[in-house]
């Protein structure tokens, strides 16, 4: 069976559209294109092999398929290569830290869920399954998914608040043999990897002549500043609500005295805005809004990565008239920085390779072969693909899987 991309277009869909609109206007809703998009999901399942007569149904379902679960139980590897279990990801929430929306439940979650689920499908090529959980208690997540994951050849977390998604993601990993990613965390931190190595290349740097600033010091702000760090930036700070996470501040969470630890190597204190003189990146993943005269502060030939939906933190009209390169998360500016550009490539590898887990050495393979697709074309307002460009998934899934290889975590 496979997951199914709906066509919204179809005859069924406009007879559902059409009762959409009035549905919507009874509940006092204006009509908008999006509610007759979504009406009745937009997933499907559809099975893979014909049913035509007693003979498919025979080998399909009883008595064909016992000899299949047989050679299963006798063999549990076998289970990959006679069921979908290796080609199929589990997207998984508790509906607490949805998109810009945040904390709105495991139902309100699910067209996120199954949008993520036809991502897969779509840029991947990879099945997966939404499954939206009516828990926020992290044992009980684990225990969850933990009792769910021998129909799965992966998990994806998606949009579970900080800092539970850290140790949910841990532990999850500890007692798994398939891979289990947190997107809103690696993702966004392997895409802005591959828009900043890229940045640092049109300016004639590397990383390592770089000094960082991020604003944000949840899932992704986290992961991206530790990822920047394991692939060789000179220095990163992270700011949350109070200021500059640095070691004499005493009032940080765990995660956060260990990031204390790892990063602000030139021991700055204070608000973002001082961290922000004279830095050369700007990274945000916060909200909020940066004032322009901490933005013109900035060193010369800065990166400026606003990355808050649907307000930049710093508008790209301001940004250009201080950063040599600007990007932000939406698809209506140049160089977006986009998760889709990472997870389904990713998974593919993954999959493909049938790895036991997604390796820090797996995603920096990711980020390169996403910043090598630029290639020649690098400009100013290149500096990171198009989600749409058809070089992007297979260039990132050859890369994770010779990676996983190479790192000792593949089975095949």
């Amino acid at each position: 069976m496979a997951a199914e991309i709906v066509n919204p277009r179809s005859d069924d869909s406009k007879t559902h559209g059409a009762a959409s609109a009035n549905d919507i206007s009874s509940a006092g809703e204006l009509f908008d294109p999006a509610f007759a998009l979504h009406r009745g999901g937009k997933m499907a399942v559809q099975a893979t092999v014909p049913i035509r007569d007693k003979d498919d149904l025979s080998l399909a379902y009883t008595p064909g398929v016992a000899k299949v679960c047989s050679a299963i139980a006798e063999n549990p590897e076998l289970v990959h290569d006679y069921t979908w279990k290796s080609q199929v990801v589990a997207v998984v929430t508790d509906g607490t830290a949805v998109l810009g929306l945040g904390d709105i439940g495991p139902e309100a979650s699910l067209p996120v869920m199954e949008g993520k689920a036809i991502l897969f499908k779509q840029f991947g090529g990879v099945d997966a399954v939404p499954i939206a959980l009516a828990t926020t208690d992290t044992d009980e997540i684990i225990e969850t998914v933990v009792r769910l994951a021998p129909s799965f050849g992966g998990v994806n977390l998606e949009d579970i608040s900080a800092p539970r998604c850290f140790e949910i993601e841990r532990k999850l990993q500890e007692r798994l043999d398939i891979p289990v990613f947190h997107d809103d965390q690696h993702g966004t931190a392997v895409v802005t990897l591959a828009a900043l190595r890229n940045a640092a290349k049109l300016s004639g740097r590397t990383l390592g002549d770089l000094r960082g600033v991020i604003s944000g010091a949840g899932a992704a702000g986290v992961a991206i500043a530790k990822f920047l760090l394991e692939a060789g930036i000179g220095d990163v700070a992270v700011a949350d609500r109070k200021g500059i996470v640095s070691r004499d501040r005493d009032d940080l969470t765990d995660v956060k005295r260990e990031l204390a630890e790892l990063t602000n190597r030139a021991g700055l204190s204070g608000p973002l805005e001082t961290a922000l003189a004279g830095a050369d990146v700007f990274i945000g993943v916060s909200g909020g809004t940066v004032p322009e005269p901490a933005v013109a502060s900035m060193a010369p030939g800065a990166f400026v990565f606003a990355m808050a939906n649907p307000n930049p933190e710093v508008h790209p009209d301001i940004a250009h008239k201080y950063a040599a390169v600007v990007a932000t998360g939406r698809s209506d500016y140049p160089n977006q920085i986009n998760n889709v550009l990472a997870f389904p490539g990713i998974f593919a590898g993954a999959l493909q390779v049938r790895a036991s887990r997604i390796t820090e050495g797996m995603k920096i393979a990711a980020a390169n072969a996403l910043a090598d697709v630029v290639g020649d074309e690098l400009a100013a307002d290149y500096v990171i693909p198009s989600p749409f460009d058809e070089r992007v998934a297979p260039a990132v899934t050859a890369a994770v899987a010779a990676a996983a290889r190479a790192e000792g975590v593949a089975r095949r």
